[in-house]
């Protein structure tokens, strides 16, 4: 492998300006130096950004896995490739070689093919944090099937929806998890979800906690028998540049969740770029991300990008509370963690604590921290930089979307200077733009707008799976010819980047993107409710907390509203999962119209933050005495 990494700000910024002047020549010596093809492209790339069409190493042939593992075999077999820490220390943690992990992945890969799984069928993983998930993930890659993880958390209506949007032959799943001192029933869930879902024909069952779950005949096995039978090698499908890898589903500002597509070569060569420079991974360091597989970051740095560079990866399947505050730390110790990764959320948890849970254990293995997820607040910047990094390691605060499949802007350890709350500049092959509110780029620094990327880069989504009119929609109309993040940002005197939030109607809270609409829809199925809306508002640990205000009908007016809040809470947690569930729910008479039928949401959001100023002009509403109503019985 060449060593892609940039040495100084003085190579970053020739490098940056080559990915720029010549995107094709640049990708492809990267592409050509640093990966096993089974043949090269012939042209680099070909698109059209009215369209949303992009394709990356026209006509090459590669599989992402004999990238991740068979290629490492020879000088690194014997090599951890996951480290697997569960979520109770006093189970023992789990070492596997690349040599182990190719064994177990040819011996999936072999049972899903004995099962009926075939090049292009979807397979949707829900599985806890535990190395099967890992293994199903490479072994869907090594056929050629596309997986599509569901982050073990969501409800069984969720996980029926992205199951029906995707048309899943299969599903892997396990008779539970664990979650600190919970036990989550995970095969229950998705008995209840494959209710609605006629589509799934097979379902395979990791034990992990050993609970006694109902196996549906001629549908539900137990996945070791036949792992065990399996032959433990595999001769790994032959893949185009543009098949597609995985789905994974992010929340929609409207309807249902949107199936971001990614696909094979272009991804792999993005996230293995953006893997080795932004944590400054040389060869034996261990890695650790901290994210769940079942989102974008698990997937591009717990999972591929470590891989493909031969890394140490660690799995975490636990919570940073448990059993106590140290846990995180205590993980850092044992496994001489040298890259930590993690989101603001939980190092607004953690700062809250006393110190010593941090300072009793040793953290001098680390070499870089990054925080991931959504913008990191100034406080929690200089708390997890002075505490955890001890000063010495830079923070890189990492801006990037389930949409983009790899971080686009970042501080590149010990070559770019840091400034808190700041993602820095962008990464060689990215080219951010600000854009006003006519449309139009704003040049220079000191600015702020919209923030969108002028010119494709390898690992942008190819499509909405089944619905490519709504991608373009999304992404590519607001500013045509140009891919819009749907973030705001601002850019300082010396051309630094900082995330301001979002523009449209996704909520970040605790790193999860939380489109309101289908909280709203989930609320106003109660027989007692006819309306309601939701905002965010700022909150000390999860960034943003959710804020309802919800009309009830004329039969809901006289009902208990302690225990109408808690029968809101149970239906988003049982439609979409308790990560969604409001932190604040106000009951109102109405709530502030324009004359079109528009809900003024930025009027209810400033009333959630407590900010009273600046409504702007209210006259124009259909019902502009609604506003002080909302305002005066504002819950604290």
């Amino acid at each position: 492998m060449g060593d892609y990494r940039i040495k100084n700000l003085e190579h970053y910024f020739k490098m940056y300006k080559k990915s720029i002047r010549n995107p094709r020549k640049f990708w492809s010596k990267i592409a050509d130096k640093n990966f096993l093809w089974d043949q090269k492209w012939d042209k680099v790339l070909e698109f059209d950004m009215l369209e949303a069409d992009f394709k990356w190493f026209v006509n090459a042939k590669v599989n992402i896995t004999t990238n991740c593992i068979d290629r490492h075999l020879a000088e690194r077999g014997e090599k951890p490739a996951i480290l697997f820490e569960p979520n109770d220390p006093n189970e023992p943690s789990e070492t596997i070689s690349y040599t182990d992990l190719y064994h177990r992945v040819a011996r999936l890969a072999n049972v899903l093919r004995d099962q009926g799984i075939q090049k292009g069928d979807r397979v949707c993983i829900y599985l806890p944090m535990i190395p099967e998930l890992a293994v199903a993930v490479l072994a869907c890659a090594r056929i050629g099937a596309i997986h599509s993880v569901v982050f073990a958390g969501f409800s069984a209506a969720a996980v029926a929806v992205r199951i029906q949007d995707c048309e899943a032959k299969m599903v892997l799943t396990s008779d539970g998890g664990y979650r600190g001192d919970k036990i989550i029933n995970l095969k229950s869930i998705i008995d209840e979800a494959l209710e609605k879902c006629p589509t799934v024909e097979t379902v395979l069952v990791v034990r992990r906690t050993n609970q006694t779950v109902v196996m549906k005949r001629g549908r539900d096995l137990w996945l070791q028998p036949l792992v065990d039978k399996a032959s433990p090698t595999n001769v790994a499908e032959i893949m185009d540049a543009e098949d597609p890898l995985f789905i994974l589903y992010t929340s929609g500002s409207t309807g249902k969740p949107k199936g971001m597509l990614h696909t094979t070569a272009g991804y792999m060569v993005y996230t293995a770029y953006t893997f080795k420079n932004v944590f400054n991974y040389e060869a034996d360091d261990v890695f650790w991300c901290t994210a769940d597989i079942g989102w974008i970051t698990g997937h591009s740095y717990s999972v591929y990008g470590p891989l493909l560079n031969g890394a140490t990866t660690v799995l975490f399947e636990g919570i940073p509370s448990y059993p106590n505050f140290s846990r995180f730390w205590e993980v850092i110790e044992k496994h001489n963690v040298n890259q930590f990764y993690t989101a603001p959320t939980a190092i607004r948890a953690l700062a809250k604590e006393s110190l010593d849970f941090v300072q009793k254990f040793s953290l001098a293995s680390l070499k870089v921290i990054g925080s991931v997820g959504e913008p990191i607040n100034e406080e929690a910047w200089h708390w997890y930089n002075d505490h955890v990094g001890g000063k010495r390691c830079p923070l890189v605060d990492t801006w990037w979307q389930t949409e983009t499949g790899g971080i686009m802007i970042a501080p590149i350890p010990f070559v770019t200077p840091t400034k808190p709350t700041y993602a820095s500049l962008p990464l060689p092959g990215i080219q951010p733009a600000l854009i006003d509110e006519s449309r139009n780029e704003i040049e220079g620094n000191q600015v702020s707008g919209s923030l969108c990327i002028t010119f494709p880069w390898p690992s942008i989504a190819r499509t909405i799976w089944g619905d490519h009119q709504r991608y373009k929609d999304t992404y590519f109309t607001m500013f045509l010819g140009k891919y819009f993040t749907g973030d705001g940002a601002l850019r300082d005197e010396v051309g630094y980047y900082r995330i301001t939030g979002r523009i449209d109607d996704i909520i970040i809270v605790s790193g999860h993107n939380l489109g309101t609409a289908p909280i709203e829809d989930a609320i106003n199925e109660h027989p007692a409710i006819a309306e309601s809306a939701i905002v965010g508002f700022p909150h000390d640990i999860k960034g943003n907390a959710l804020y309802g205000f919800v009309i009830l009908k004329e039969t809901g007016v006289s009902r208990n509203h302690d225990d109408l809040a808690k029968e809101i809470n149970q239906l988003i947690s049982d439609q979409i999962g308790p990560i969604a569930k409001l932190d604040t729910i106000q009951f109102v008479s109405g709530l502030p119209k324009t004359r079109s039928g528009k809900i003024m949401r930025r009027i209810l959001r400033k009333i959630a933050e407590g900010d009273y100023t600046n409504f702007g002009d209210i006259s124009t509403l259909l019902n502009p005495e609604i506003v002080e109503e909302i305002k005066n019985n504002r819950l604290v």
